[in-house]
């Protein structure tokens, strides 16, 4: 069994790479999106341009696509790039880090159904709070780099998501009922170390953006 993993950097696509191969998959290649739109309804885009340095300490090949992001017709650049994806490294099964999102997982899923390839979703559905737990049981090294609702603030930006991160999250959850794992939008993430790769990713510089009122975007470099 070989699967493409779609990836973004982001403690979802990772882990659900991660649990992917746990259940016998070879990895065969990651497949990454850089979107124009930062708004962007099916794409992460914080830092999205350190997935080279992740799929080099994956020693996974990685194919690059851009879009501009545009709603819908950026699922034809997905497309494309999947297509050639499979021409390069042939695969039967692609995995996404879909978590909650029905507009992203059944979008993906027509993609893969038009192609005859398997979708699969390691993480669909997991509960917020287990799911952050899990990770951390995983030794999965997480970092903030987008925070993208109230009552998030700039201070969020390059936090780890530890014991004391889900302590935080989960009074929020309960106050303000945001998604404690970030699934709708509330934050972003990028993996500084995990199971999958040879060594940790070291955050050199990053350079931090406000958008709006409780906005804020950190783009980092790794080594």
């Amino acid at each position: 069994m070989k699967a493409a993993v779609l990836f973004s950097g982001g403690k979802d696509s990772t882990y659900a790479a991660y649990l992917a191969k746990e259940k016998g998959f070879e990895l065969s290649c990651l497949i990454s999106i850089f979107s124009k739109n930062k708004a962007s309804y099916m794409f992460h885009t914080p830092s999205i341009k350190q997935v080279k340095k992740q799929a080099k300490i994956m020693n996974l090949p990685i194919i690059l696509s851009k879009t501009k992001g545009e709603k819908e017709s950026e699922l034809v650049d997905l497309e494309k790039a999947i297509k050639k994806a499979k021409r390069k490294y042939d695969f039967d099964t692609l995995v996404t880090g879909a978590l909650h999102s029905d507009y992203q997982a059944s979008r993906i899923q027509a993609i893969c159904d038009k192609l005859n390839i398997k979708c699969l979703n390691p993480i669909w559905h997991k509960e917020e709070i287990p799911y952050l737990k899990e990770l951390i049981d995983a030794k999965f090294k997480i970092v903030i780099v987008g925070v993208f609702a109230f009552p998030l603030d700039k201070s969020w930006l390059g936090r780890i998501i530890d014991e004391k991160f889900i302590e935080e999250v989960m009074q929020l959850k309960e106050k303000y009922q945001i998604h404690a794992a970030g699934e709708g939008g509330e934050f972003e993430t990028f993996v500084l170390n995990c199971p999958l790769f040879k060594k940790e990713l070291k955050v050199k510089s990053f350079k931090d953006s406000k958008e709006g009122e409780n906005s804020f975007r950190r783009e980092i470099k790794v080594n």
